[in-house]
This record gives C-alpha cells, sequence and structure tokens, in this order.
C-alpha cells in the first residue's frame, strides 16, 4: 500500500519547467472539477438503475490524467485513456453530452449505443479507444509512436495504464520495443495502491519506475495527486521524445479512493490509509492554492455544474439506438480515417512554432465542458 511516504513528490525533476498562465491553471482546475462532478452523477446515475453495466470513477486521481493530457499538442494521440482517465477526455475536446450518452448506452457518435462503459475513444480527437485486457493499449501505443518516428512526423502517443498492468508479459515487451527503438510515446504508470484488491507490495518487488533503467528509458516518480507536477513530467518527457531521445516512464503515485467500480466497496482498504491520503485530494488542494490567487472557485465550480446538468437533461432525452441497427459495423468494411486533431488547451500551444502546431489558450469560461 501507498502509506510510507504519502508526501514525497518526485525523484527526478522534470527539466524545464513549462509556463502555466492564470488561465492555464483555471482550466487545469475545471478539467479536475468536471470530472469529478461528472462522476459523481455517474455513480447517481449506476443506483438508479439508469447505467448498463457498473460504473468506475477516478475520485482522487484526477490530477494525473488532466494534468498529461494538458501537456499533449493538438497532433499527438492518447492511447489510451483508461477507467479513471476520464479527464483526459475532456482536455482533448470530447463532448461531455457524447460521454454521458455513451455511459447511459443511448444513440451517439462515440459507439453508437453498443456500450455504456469504459470502452469508448473519439478518433476525432485522438483518442483511441481502451480494451479490458491492460496493457494491451501500451502495445498498440507503441506501434502508433513507431509509425510516427518512420514518417518522420513530430507526433508523440501517449499511453495510461495502472500498477497492476505492469506485471503481465505484454508490458515487458512493450517496454523492451521501445527503449530499444526509442519510440517517441510517453508512458503514465497510474500507481494508486491497488490492482483491484491487490495491494502493490503483493504485486512487485521493484517499482515501475525502477525498472524503467532496464529497459533504456527514463523512470520519473510523481506526486499524482500534483496536477502542476503531472503536466510538468509530461512536458518533459514529451519534449524529450520530440528530440529523438525516447520514451520515459512516469510513475504517478497516487491512491484509488473508491472501490474499482461502483459494484465493490473496497471493504478491504484500510481505513487510515484512505484518511491519509484524503488529506492530500487533488482539487481541494489546488483550489485553495488558486482561491488564494484570486481565484472564483465556486463560481467556476458553479458554471462546471450547470453544464453538466445541461449535458445529463440532453443525454437522458436522446433515444435509445435502434435494435434493427445491432449489426452495423460488426466487421470492418473499409479502411480507418485518419485520428483527427484533439484540443490542445495548454497557452504553450497557442504561439507559431510548436511542434504539435497551434491550438486554442485555455481560459475559465471552457474549463471542464469536455466541449
Amino acid at each position: 500500500m501507498l502509506v510510507e511516504d504519502p508526501h514525497r513528490t518526485t525523484r527526478e525533476r522534470p527539466v524545464g519547467h513549462p509556463t502555466l498562465t492564470r488561465a492555464d491553471r483555471e482550466a487545469l482546475l475545471g478539467f479536475m472539477v468536471g470530472m469529478r462532478t461528472f462522476e459523481e452523477r455517474g455513480v447517481a446515475l449506476y443506483k438508479q438503475g439508469r447505467t448498463p453495466g457498473s460504473f468506475y470513477d477516478g475520485h482522487g486521481q484526477e490530477a494525473i490524467p488532466v494534468g498529461a493530457a494538458f501537456a499533449m499538442g493538438p497532433d499527438d494521440v492518447i492511447c489510451s485513456p483508461l477507467i479513471r482517465d476520464l479527464g483526459a477526455h475532456l482536455v482533448r475536446g470530447t463532448d461531455l453530452t457524447e460521454i454521458i450518452r455513451h455511459h447511459l448506452g443511448r444513440d451517439n457518435r462515440l459507439s453508437r449505443g453498443r456500450e455504456g462503459n469504459v470502452h469508448f475513444g473519439d478518433p476525432a480527437k485522438g483518442i483511441v479507444a481502451m480494451v479490458s485486457m491492460l496493457p494491451d493499449m501500451f502495445v498498440v501505443a507503441v506501434g502508433m509512436a513507431m509509425a510516427f518516428r518512420l514518417r518522420g512526423e513530430r507526433r508523440v502517443a501517449l499511453t495510461f495504464f495502472g500498477d497492476g498492468a505492469t506485471s503481465p508479459g505484454a508490458w515487458h515487451e512493450a517496454m523492451n520495443f521501445a527503449g530499444l527503438r526509442k519510440e517517441p510515446v510517453v508512458i503514465v504508470c497510474e500507481n494508486n495502491g491497488l490492482a483491484y484488491s491487490t495491494p502493490t507490495s503483493a504485486q512487485f518487488a521493484v517499482s515501475p519506475a525502477d525498472r524503467a533503467a532496464a529497459y533504456g528509458m527514463p523512470g520519473v516518480v510523481v506526486d499524482g495527486n500534483d496536477v502542476e507536477a503531472m503536466f510538468a513530467a509530461t512536458h518533459a518527457a514529451r519534449e524529450r521524445a520530440l528530440r529523438g531521445d525516447g520514451p520515459t516512464l512516469i510513475e504517478a503515485r497516487t491512491m484509488r479512493m473508491h472501490g474499482h467500480g461502483s459494484h465493490d466497496d473496497a471493504r478491504y482498504v484500510d481505513p487510515a490509509v484512505l484518511d491519509a491520503w484524503r488529506e492530500r485530494d487533488p482539487i481541494a488542494t489546488y483550489a485553495a492554492r488558486l482561491q488564494g490567487d484570486g481565484v472564483d472557485v465556486d463560481a467556476l465550480r458553479a458554471a462546471v455544474l450547470d453544464r453538466l446538468d445541461a449535458a445529463v437533461d440532453a443525454a437522458l432525452a436522446t433515444p435509445l439506438p435502434d435494435p434493427a441497427s445491432a449489426t452495423d459495423g460488426l466487421f470492418a468494411t473499409e479502411e480507418p480515417g485518419p485520428l483527427g486533431r484533439g484540443d490542445a488547451p495548454w497557452s504553450g500551444f497557442a504561439g507559431p512554432g510548436d511542434a504539435g502546431g497551434p491550438g486554442r489558450p485555455a481560459g475559465a469560461g471552457d474549463a471542464g465542458t469536455g466541449r
């Protein structure tokens, strides 16, 4: 369990700290609040019987997907956000109403109602959908990074997985290939202390970051509850990949504050562990910091809630897909189209000359909307 040093931050500071404006910081908070607010509503909809299957939330882990995705350029790809990475979808600009429609099993452009759970992506925003067999998407991300390198494209693939996913063979194969070939991939391990109910102490003897050197890449330990630390580490890893120096493994240390899913009461977790990590809640601590800098946090939360309410109402008013279309798209009949460009809200992408191309500056007005 991750209780031996809950205040540890980074073992290796990222080189160069990119500048974050006040608008950037408001956007980071907005995306984290948006993720938590949506997931709290999702749990409620699940308990009302409106969500098919289970519902998975990332309460306490919002800083990881938001901080990492915020550092990516518009032409980079995310392969792929997992069950606790909703914030990455919001940062990249996937429409919030479409995400809610997907979870409710309603007709939508992401899955056409074929799914009501975590398996969705948004190719139009450069997001590849996940599969449950982790870390298989890490292998796909390495393949995409290899394609970028072979084509001479200045693009990077970002991939997420949990601590438990570092045990299967696919993880070691992908690490070996990526390190050997110096593929432009940023590897984020969300070490939340538990692989379902198995603590890290029963999973491995050597931490994921310490194993990175054996595969020819740096391993960086980051405070996964610090959104700016996640942004800085991912930014440094992306810059390293664009220079042709290969991958970086970022081990983001955090704690899973809820069960594996809404069906799991997590009674196997020591309450003292949760209490220790609750004091370091990524949203509460960051909100307090920004409030001290003059940000109207209450107004930001209210704006996010208003947008969520409107999105939920629109999703609930959307019909279920036509059962007659159940077999549509069952087989691939044509070549897939290219991945689109995602939103890149960091202000550093707004100017000319960025490797990833121009993005839009972030602002409190669209923080956390996912639109």
